[in-house]
């Protein structure tokens, strides 16, 4: 099947291609800014469907919305008619078709020419009257806040805000493009045409404030190492658009290390809903822990070495032991009400994951000491 995409540079056009190169039965088409009429019209012949994204709607002068998204979208349906196909299309249109300002009208009689197409054609079209899309390739400090905002804040360059209360609605990349392919399936060329109009369902509101202090928190993590609320679909969408934004040479980080005699520690991630993950290597010999915890529970994980993990009732004198190796991948519980010590009885460093069931708070350590 031979599927031509317009705009095919362009954000939706990239993330639809990425996307339609993995069906083994697509050879996808390109139609972008580099190619001439002659382009398209070869294009055409062989299409079996189109996903026509092309457009204009940051131009230099108003005429260009006329000129690429009317006018384009007219010499597309008309060197159909006159090579005689009747080619399913999937229209990117906007939300902002309802309204009247230069770039609606042009959206709007794009759909209109589409539509003529359909009927004299027999061809079925789907017309998707987009949100503000946001997600990773998108331009920035171009049309989309969510992009300015991820760029800047991921390259500590300053944001504007004109308004923290105005309100957007968003829907993600990726959500168009699962719509896109979900709609396009029961397309067949055949019967009357005609155009059936689309938006995309999983939309989020939320205003310029509120995206700014996400945007930001997710670049703070690396201090606080405070994960976000990736429960809330918009914010672990947003959260990945994010970091399709860090410079190359940003990606990685150094954490925070405490080091003492016994080896060094440190802290991963936290979350007040999942607690916190921290990492130690500890020297041969030497023993960490002796206290227990009556709310905070933990896990221990031996990466690498060798360990001995003791624990005691506090209410009794029996002590158990459980024997661990980094080969294994062994989980060890650690229950409240038990004091417990983890022991480096290898020949070498032992390097340990811990899982807590909370994140530490010097006010309240709930961690007492006690010889196990």
């Amino acid at each position: 099947m031979n599927v031509l995409v317009t705009g095919s540079r362009g954000f939706i056009g990239q993330n639809l291609i990425a996307w339609l190169q993995r069906q083994p039965d697509v050879q996808v088409l390109e139609f972008d800014r580099e190619h001439t009429l002659a382009d398209l019209a070869e294009r055409l012949a062989a299409a079996n469907l189109i996903y026509h994204l092309a457009g204009v709607n940051r131009p230099q002068t108003v005429d260009e919305f006329r000129a690429g998204n009317v006018d384009l979208t007219a010499q597309l349906c008309d060197l159909l008619l006159q090579a005689g196909r009747a080619t399913p299309i999937v229209l990117s249109s906007s939300i902002q078709a309802e309204l009247d300002n230069p770039y609606g009208v042009s959206k709007r009689q794009a759909e209109e020419v589409v539509a003529d197409y359909t009927h004299r054609s027999g061809a079925p079209a789907i017309v998707f009257r987009l949100q503000n899309v946001f997600g990773k390739w998108c331009r920035p400090n171009y049309n989309s806040v969510v992009a300015t905002f991820c760029y800047n804040v991921a390259h500590d360059l300053p944001i504007s805000i004109s308004d923290p209360a105005r309100e957007l609605e968003l829907v993600h990349v990726d959500d168009v493009v699962q719509a896109f392919l979900a709609e396009a399936a029961g397309l067949a060329p055949g019967g009357e045409g005609g155009v059936t109009c689309r938006q995309v369902a999983s939309s989020y509101r939320v205003t310029l404030g509120r995206l700014a202090e996400l945007v930001r928190s997710f670049r703070a993590s690396r201090q606080t190492l405070l994960t976000p609320n990736l429960s809330d679909p918009f914010v672990h969408k947003l959260y990945g658009t994010f970091l399709s934004y860090l410079a190359p040479d940003d990606f990685a980080y150094d954490l925070t290390q405490r080091t003492d005699a016994r080896g060094s520690l440190a802290e991963f991630i936290k979350s007040p809903a999942f607690g916190q993950i921290f990492v130690s290597r500890t020297k041969p010999g030497i023993t960490r822990g002796h206290h227990y915890h009556h709310t905070k529970t933990e896990k221990f994980l031996v990466l690498e070495g060798e360990a001995i993990i003791r624990f005691r009732h506090i209410l009794d004198g029996q002590v158990l032991e459980y024997r661990v190796c980094g080969q294994d991948f062994r989980v060890v519980d650690i229950p409240t009400g038990y004091t417990h010590t983890i022991e480096n009885v290898g020949p070498g460093e032992l390097v340990t994951l811990f899982w807590a069931s909370e994140i530490f708070d010097p006010a309240r350590p709930d961690t007492l000491p006690m010889q196990v």
